[in-house]
């Protein structure tokens, strides 16, 4: 019996299909629809999954997807099981011990669960269990299929996806003296990265950020030389590759960029003013889940609904990277659209010309008008949504720390500002003085060092837990240097975006940013200058989230409820796309990073995928950090 990887349909030309089209049709089309035969009473099957698969699983495809592709039933591996010996199984596992000890409880002996399995390792499976499985003849014939699927990561955007290591900020950056650890968690790292390109038959240019100096008499904290191991290891997996999964390439066709959180303090803390990242800092946000109040259809007390924030949404889609202003304009437009052109409509609202809708209103109109249902639902929910965020906005004080936020970091305030502003703000809540201290901390460590930064903690009252956070920023190192800005800010050089721009451009430093897989220049060559069509505000501006209508108000069509044209416009812009670009940050991705792959895909035409241990919002990413701690080694100890 071989061991085989499924095998993919290219992207190229004009199929090119979106990275998390491409995850979502490997797992419908590669596995679930896979080894049709007649031999078996029923064409249904039972779908087996472990804690992790059925997470992949779930980012990718929608329950019907799966009940399309024939499966009556989806199991865990781990929870007993009712026998169904007529019906055939498919698994879909990661490759350790337990799981593999499972399955063969599953079919071996007299009486199997199943009639036959058809099993997908979710990455690759070492030979000790492939023998293990072998070993047993009752339950080799009852195998349909033993195949590596090579697909370990979830896709949570249609340009981005997650490792799963929750923990990688503490594992990475902690206080661990035990490296051999750290490796182990970045081998496991690297190999949910590479199935990422097993999945798109894709072979990368591996770049990553350089430690700072490899002198052996300094001082230095291990987490500087993260990025060079982990794409080393990426590079050795996808070398494998060439060799394993079948029509693998064999040049490389697209670019990896791996950096760590280093790569900007501030974009995990700093009040970044879009829809999307506005909902998951403000809301409470369980994942993409938001849960609201509707009226009852029987006349009751109001019902609580679950409601996804995700792509299959067209309003989400099209809010989703406007700056909350922009959102609720265009969310008052569409609504007032609606109204004229709908005279039942007009009879619900009445004679109230100009008067706002409010939430309740709208639910009125769901009742009273149910062939709009669909429309006026949606728009209902985004209207509350935004609504909610603004009042948030108003009573925290919002405005003001975000627009002093942007002012420390585009250098239009200093200390000074900040000291007076913590005077006048007491009313500020703790988590919003944290995180001002925090940006100013980031963008100014020479003026927070030693008894300066320790007085603007004391004049902000944090608590000692929230001292610990500002303090243990340090343990992510940074970039090499800062540069001053014309304006007299401190520009963070190496952000993602700019990096992207300069890999582009061919202006990427080697000696930063050196290649796992050092490219020949005929191969490579000198990228050409892109055409830019965007202003220099907007693209200087892009991350932080300043007011820029040059892109935050592109105008929908009039019809009130237009957002499905943002579906077919991204499907049809695809297939004119050039080779894609990953950019994975270990330790931790945000929202802003998020937007600034989407936005950059627009501008350069090429598909930019982001990848990341986690996706964390600010709360998130503060409360990992207070649970760091320091610990200074020498480059002799590392044994590289």
């Amino acid at each position: 019996m071989s061991m085989s990887d499924s095998d993919s349909s290219s992207h190229c030309g004009a199929d090119y299909k979106c990275f998390r089209q491409i995850t979502r049709d490997r797992l419908l089309n590669e596995m679930l629809r896979s080894g049709k035969t007649g031999d078996s009473n029923s064409s249904w099957k039972v779908l087996i999954m472990d804690r992790f698969t059925v997470k992949i699983m779930s980012y990718a495809c929608k329950m019907a997807d799966i009940t399309d592709a024939g499966v009556s039933l989806v199991e865990d591996i781990y929870k007993r099981r009712q026998p169904l010996p007529t019906m055939d199984a498919v698994y879909y596992i990661q490759p350790t011990k337990e799981n593999v000890i499972m399955f063969m409880s599953d079919m071996s002996g007299k009486s199997p669960l199943y009639k036959k399995a058809s099993v997908f390792f979710s990455s690759s499976i070492n030979r000790e269990l492939v023998n293990y499985i072998k070993k047993d003849a009752t339950v080799l014939p009852r195998i349909r299929a033993l195949s590596e699927m090579n697909l370990e990561y979830f896709a949570v955007d249609s340009q981005a996806f997650l490792t799963d290591n929750e923990r990688a900020l503490e594992e990475l950056y902690g206080d661990d003296e035990n490296h051999r650890n750290v490796e182990e968690f970045l081998q496991v790292v690297a190999t949910r990265i590479a199935t990422t390109f097993a999945s798109l038959r894709e072979l990368p240019f591996v770049r990553y950020r350089a430690a700072k100096s490899l002198d052996p008499t300094t001082v230095t904290t291990y987490h500087d030389l993260l990025p060079t191991k982990l794409a080393a290891f990426i590079w050795n997996i996808l070398t494998k590759y060439k060799t394993t999964i079948a029509n693998f390439p064999q040049a490389e066709t697209c670019e990896l960029l791996v950096l760590d959180r280093s790569v900007d303090q501030i974009a995990p803390v700093m009040h970044e003013w879009t829809y999307d990242a506005m909902c998951h800092d403000l809301l409470n946000l369980e994942g993409n889940k938001y849960v609201h109040e509707v009226t009852s259809k029987t006349g009751g007390p109001p019902e609580k609904q679950e409601v996804l924030l995700e792509d299959h949404d067209p309003i989400w889609l099209e809010l989703r990277h406007l700056h909350i202003a922009d959102a609720s304009e265009r969310l008052h437009e569409k609504m007032t659209n609606f109204l004229a052109k709908n005279k039942a409509a007009q009879m619900q609202h009445g004679s109230r010309d100009g008067a706002e809708l409010s939430t309740r209103d709208l639910q009125k109109l769901v009742q009273a008008l149910p062939q709009y249902s669909d429309q006026i639902t949606k728009l209902s929910l985004h209207v509350e949504i935004a609504g909610k965020i603004n009042r948030i906005i108003r009573e925290k004080g919002l405005k003001e720390v975000g627009q002093l936020e942007q002012d420390l970091v585009f250098g239009d305030a200093g200390t000074k500002e900040l000291i007076n502003f913590l005077r006048t703000h007491e009313d500020v809540s703790a988590e919003n003085k944290l995180r001002l201290l925090m940006v100013y901390a980031a963008a100014y460590p020479d003026k927070f060092e030693g008894e300066k930064g320790s007085k603007l903690m004391q004049l902000a009252r944090l608590s000692q837990e929230d001292t610990n956070a500002v303090n243990n920023l340090k343990l992510l190192g940074g970039p090499p240097e800062t540069e001053k800005t014309s304006g007299g800010g401190f520009s963070l050089r190496f952000d993602s975006k700019e990096l992207v721009e300069k890999l582009i451009r061919g202006e990427l430093p080697k000696d930063e940013y050196p290649c796992m897989n050092d490219p020949s220049p005929t191969v490579h060559g000198t990228a050409h200058p892109v055409s830019v069509e965007y202003t220099e505000t907007a693209v200087a501006h892009s991350m932080r989230s300043r007011r820029t209508p040059t892109w935050a108000r592109a105008r929908s069509s009039d019809d009130g409820y237009s957002s499905d044209s943002v579906l077919r416009r991204v499907t049809s812009d695809l297939r004119k796309m050039g080779k894609r670009i990953f950019v994975f940050i270990a330790g931790c991705a945000t929202r802003s990073e998020l937007r600034a792959c989407h936005k950059l895909t627009e501008k350069l035409n090429r598909e930019v995928i982001l990848g990341s241990t986690s996706l964390d919002d600010p709360a998130k990413f503060i409360l990992k950090l207070k649970q760091l701690s320091a610990k200074e080694i020498s480059l002799d100890d590392l044994g590289i």
